[in-house]
């Protein structure tokens, strides 16, 4: 299927050339090229409009998981049907593998997965090994390591109605996938077999098969698009592929050779330490490794299995991981595009990565926590992920010299907007009682309606920021990278919405997030030199008031810093442009008038599809059973949960 953007609007403004220019170079067989967009400039339609045009696979990485989300939702709209995806980190919480030798601490790994976004990582993968109009947006995290895709193409199974397998075949087929059998607890990843009949959620948990058994033969297969109300039909083409529910998979007879060959290491690297004396390093080391290999041996699986992945795959020692790039590159022979948002950041993330990485874990294996082999398992250096990159875009209104220099002569600017909105005014304020200066002009952006960002220097000091405004009165709401992935987009959208006045943030709102209800950006501190106050981040933060036909920033500051005033500088030199096109062509300035919608991945469920199967009961049945079930909710402290079953209740009753 050929991507198909849909959008009630047309390029204009600095749209068309730039949209031009872009495609003409990437036909040419340009490598690189900056596309430096100004806030509020339409970039992200520029990209769509490219895509559309050149029709090929497309990687966005962003810089965080907030503006990856915001894109996700964009692309969304503008490819309602083609396959967009949201690829990030999937961890709430992860603090690494680690030791610390001063104080013979040892840190053991502990993480919390959110499923929902891990579902998401393997419906992009899934889409990228099975289409070609296939859009992913991901965080620097689309670097790490995800195993080889080669296995993975070659682990998914066929089945077909028809097939001749035997049924005890087939379940042992799914353990192999690392699909998990669970007759009570049915949720994605897991399996459930009754009779002749076997049901599995699929690791995406967008469908659920069911498999029905006629002897040894598969008599029919039916799917389900709900992990809740299972209302099975019949699949069409009467065949299907299920995709491993992990990455980290290998083939039973590969699986023999790979533990032979961690055995291998660990004999060696045991030679090694007890020729040093480290006899307590080399006992840990044989421990730990041998349980691993144990739960290998018996489930395919152990905890800390990535860090066996150069095994499990086959890899060189010290050769490169295979990151989601590499399946980009397996799946569509390197026809495909990257696109790298707000560059000037997310490039030297990139390149920070396997840095930090490397430290940590050369640690652990002097000190016989780890093999060596654990030091493959990491994110693609910068050289490697350079290696990697096809026709590359690099997207940004303050490009780093980096890509500057790699693009030469292809930086194609896009200063003007289509809305003919100014860059906003700029007003320097000194820091004494600052505080009492923002609440004040606070105060008079909510009387007209308006939104305010602010911005400070710490996360502490957003938090109690924010609480001190709450106190005053004034609808506040902090937000900094501790706040959970998918609860970053609800903020923003409540803040949109006026359920907050006020966002007190220190970095997230930086890059590229669209609030167009804001009207002030304060920046508290504004003079205090640092990565937070150059002059890439102050032209960055005040951007987020570009998108407001009033729009105004507020530096608080005793003296004007040379960041400050190359900041300044250049808002002034984009004003002037956008007045002089303005002027020219009799434009009048027009608010952006944007939808505030559901991103999508945050919605709860409705509770009612989880009480679906009682609507057929008598109604005093019914009502019992979700009393005794509101009952057990407030039992646990799930306050939420029962509050909705009781307005289920209520809506019963009323029915």
């Amino acid at each position: 299927m050929n991507f198909e953007l849909k959008s009630k609007f047309k390029p204009t403004g600095d749209q068309p050339q730039a949209i031009e220019k872009l495609v003409k170079n990437l036909k040419s067989g340009t490598k690189d090229q900056v596309l430096l967009g100004v806030t509020g400039s339409g970039k992200t339609f520029t990209l769509a409009n490219v895509i559309q045009q050149i029709q090929k696979p497309t990687l966005i990485i962003s810089p965080n998981k907030t503006l990856a989300a915001q894109l996700y939702q964009e692309f969304k709209e503008f490819f309602p049907n083609n396959a967009i995806h949201y690829f990030v980190s999937y961890y709430d919480y992860y603090q690494p593998e680690a030791y610390i030798p001063q104080s013979d601490t040892y840190i053991e790994k502990d993480a919390k997965i959110n499923e929902e976004i891990d579902k998401l990582r393997h419906a992009a993968v899934q889409d990228l090994n099975s289409r070609k109009d296939v859009i992913i947006i991901a965080s620097v995290s689309c670097i790490y390591n995800i195993g080889s895709p080669e296995s993975y193409e070659h682990m998914a199974v066929e089945i077909k109605v028809g097939q001749k397998m035997k049924r005890k075949d087939f379940l042992f087929l799914l353990t192999t996938l690392q699909y998990q059998r669970n007759d009570i607890e049915f949720k994605s990843g897991h399996f459930r077999a009754r009779g002749d009949m076997v049901e599995i959620s699929l690791i995406t948990g967008k469908r659920t098969l069911r498999i029905e058994f006629l002897g040894d033969k598969i008599e029919n297969i039916s799917e389900s698009n709900s992990e809740t109300v299972l209302k099975y039909n019949l699949i069409k083409n009467n065949s299907i592929k299920i995709f491993p529910a992990s990455f980290w998979v290998a083939p039973q007879n590969k699986l023999k050779i790979a533990i032979k060959n961690i055995q291998l290491e660990l004999q060696t690297r045991l030679i090694e330490l007890k020729r040093q004396k480290k006899l307590l390093e080399a006992q840990r080391l044989e421990q730990k490794t041998s349980y691993d290999i144990e739960m290998l041996r018996e489930t395919g699986w152990c905890q800390g299995i990535e860090n066996y992945s150069s095994h499990l795959e086959f890899r060189k020692p010290g050769s490169a991981p295979f990151s989601l790039i590499d399946h980009f590159i397996h799946f569509n022979k390197n026809r495909f595009l990257i696109f790298i948002d707000e560059s000037h950041i997310t490039n030297s993330q990139i390149r920070a990565m396997s840095i930090q990485d490397k430290i940590r874990k050369q640690t652990l294996i002097d000190f016989g926590f780890r093999l060596p082999s654990a030091l493959d398992n990491r994110p693609l250096t910068f050289s490697e992920f350079e290696k990697r990159q096809n026709q590359t875009i690099y997207v940004s209104a303050t490009p780093a010299e980096y890509e500057i220099k790699k693009s030469g002569k292809n930086i194609i600017e896009q200063i003007i907007r289509p809305t003919g909105l100014l860059e906003p005014s700029i007003e320097i304020k000194p820091t004494e009682n600052q505080i009492k200066d923002l609440i004040e002009e606070i105060q008079k952006e909510i009387a007209k309606k308006q939104r305010v960002l602010v911005l400070t220097l710490t996360k502490r000091l957003a938090e109690e920021i924010s609480d001190y405004l709450a106190e005053k009165g004034i609808k506040s709401q902090y937000i900094h990278s501790e706040i959970k992935t998918l609860e970053r987009p609800e903020i923003l959208k409540n803040f949109r919405q006026g359920k907050y006045d006020v966002l007190v943030g220190i970095n997230l709102l930086r890059e590229g997030i669209d609030l167009p209800e804001v009207a002030l950006v304060a920046i508290l501190d504004a003079d205090k030199e640092g990565f937070l106050r150059n002059k890439t981040t102050l032209i960055q933060t005040m951007g987020r008031a570009a998108r407001h036909i009033n729009g105004r920033i507020i530096l608080y500051a005793d003296k004007k810093t040379f960041s400050m005033k190359g900041a300044i500088n250049e808002i002034n030199r984009r004003r002037k442009i956008q007045e002089d096109y303005n002027k020219k062509n009799k434009i009048i300035p027009q608010a952006i008038i944007k939808d505030i919608r559901d991103w999508g991945l945050s919605q709860k469920e409705d509770i009612s599809e989880e009480f679906f199967a009682i609507s057929d009961l008598p109604a005093k049945k019914s009502k019992k059973l979700l009393e005794k079930e509101m009952k057990d909710a407030i039992k646990i402290l799930d306050f939420e949960r029962a509050a909705k079953i009781r307005d289920l209740i209520n809506k019963k009753r009323g029915d």
